[in-house]
C-alpha cells in the first residue's frame, strides 16, 4: 500500500483479541471445602479445629460466627484467596440454613470460577 493510499485510509488498523481465562481450584485427592457448625451440634468448634489440625495443618480457617442455626464455619483458605469470607460464608449460611438446624454439622462442596475478560493491543 502507498504512503498516499495509507494516509487516505488513516493509520494502520487497530487489532485487537480478547481472552477469557478462567481460574478455578483444583486439588488431588479431593477434599471437603467447607463445614457448618450447628449450635446443638454432637461436634463443637474446639473438636472440630482438633480434628482439621490433625487432618490438615494450616488448610483451613475456622469462623466463629453470631447466627440463629450455626456457632462455627470452617472454610479452606484456598477458597478464601479466590473469595473473602465476607462474601462467601452470607451464601453459605444462607443456603445451609434452609436445609439444617442447630444440630446438624453441614459439610459444603464449594466451586468458585473466577472469570476474567481482558482486551489486549495487538
Amino acid at each position: 500500500m502507498s504512503s498516499k493510499t495509507r494516509s487516505l485510509l488513516g493509520s494502520e488498523p487497530l487489532r485487537k483479541a480478547e481472552m477469557t481465562i478462567r481460574l478455578s481450584e483444583f486439588e488431588i485427592p479431593p477434599m471437603q471445602d467447607a463445614l457448618l457448625v450447628g449450635k446443638q451440634a454432637p461436634i463443637g468448634p474446639e473438636a472440630v479445629r482438633s480434628m482439621v489440625d490433625a487432618l490438615s495443618p494450616e488448610q483451613y480457617e475456622i469462623i466463629r460466627i453470631e447466627h440463629q442455626v450455626f456457632e462455627a464455619a470452617v472454610l479452606k483458605r484456598s477458597l478464601l484467596k479466590l473469595l473473602p469470607k465476607d462474601k462467601l460464608l452470607p451464601i453459605l449460611l444462607e443456603e445451609c440454613e434452609r436445609v439444617a438446624d442447630e444440630h446438624a454439622v453441614v459439610k459444603a462442596q464449594v466451586n468458585i470460577v473466577i472469570q476474567v475478560n481482558r482486551a489486549v493491543d495487538l
